[in-house]
């Protein structure tokens, strides 16, 4: 059963973080022509406490049936569109090195409503390449193209002293928001949107778990 929709403003970001996985699980799920599932069965998944799925769900527009749990069909289109991954955004990445190159060849991103429709770099024998059918640009071009292309979403992925330095590029271009990949955190006007992605930071928890763990076996 599915509700009138509701705005994803005023929703906790722990929420929203789940809730991709709730769609990878329900997208698994639908693959295998199973129809309904319940809100244990999602808990059980992610290792959560039931009531904590029904919250999260509690945000969305699917209304889960007595005994039965939730249609997978309706929760994968609920959450998809809940989610923004059904109106495809085009973006900009900035660092076309080995980082960038990966971002640029994954092919699923397009799968979450992300699409790279252009890369921008310094390096001058990136310039004029190809990544995965996407163009690499002197970083000169940026201006030009968000305003001919009417792309307002950036990705950076530049080595962390220079992350700043296009941030403030990116915002005088008409940038609204961010993917941040680097370690360094960006200062940007309130209006802007920024999402940190740091990969060294989940690397260091790693570490620091299983180094603990280690530590406890002596």
């Amino acid at each position: 059963m599915v509700q009138s929709s509701k705005k994803i403003q005023g929703v906790p970001e722990p929420t929203i973080r789940r809730m991709p996985s709730y769609l990878a699980y329900a997208e698994g799920l639908l693959r295998k022509g199973q129809q309904f599932v319940s809100s244990t069965q999602i808990a059980n998944y992610m290792n959560i406490d039931p009531t904590q799925v029904t919250k999260d769900l509690s945000y969305t527009a699917i209304v889960g049936k007595t005994r039965v749990g939730y249609e997978v069909k309706a929760l994968v289109d609920v959450l998809s569109d809940f989610l923004g991954f059904t109106i495809m955004d085009n973006a900009f990445l900035v660092g076309a090195g080995s980082l960038g190159s990966a971002l640029l060849h994954d092919s699923g991103l397009s799968h979450f409503g992300l699409n790279i429709v252009a890369a921008f770099d310094v390096n001058s024998s990136t310039i004029g390449k190809k990544i995965n059918d996407i163009e690499v640009f002197h970083i000169d071009q940026f201006r030009d193209l968000s305003q001919e292309m009417n792309v307002i979403m950036g990705i950076i992925t530049v080595p962390a002293e220079n992350a700043q330095t296009v941030a403030d590029l990116m915002v005088a271009w008409g940038i609204k928001a961010i993917w941040n990949f680097t370690p360094a955190r960006i200062k940007v006007p309130e209006d802007i949107i920024v999402q940190n992605t740091t990969l060294y930071s989940n690397l260091a928890i790693i570490f620091n778990k299983l180094h603990s763990e280690r530590k406890e076996a002596l």
